[in-house]
């Protein structure tokens, strides 16, 4: 059966709240590149800056039970 795909926050790749690391591990990307990318938004504005804070509001965190 196809087993539908959910993001998490990462436990194990995470730096701040896990928002891109577990971005990274939903979109099978180097979660350094996600990172790029929220650091530069911020840097040119506030929305990447909001964004991660939505971001870390609503992504739940990742379940102990999640097999990789």
């Amino acid at each position: 059966m196809n087993e539908i795909k959910k993001v998490y926050r990462s436990k194990k790749n995470k730096m701040i709240a896990g928002v891109c690391g577990g971005l990274g591990e939903y979109f099978k990307v180097d979660p350094t590149i996600i990172r790029i990318i929220f650091v530069s938004a911020i840097l040119a504005g506030t929305v990447g800056f909001i964004a991660y804070i939505i971001c870390w509001l609503i992504i739940p965190e990742e379940p102990n039970d999640i097999k990789e």
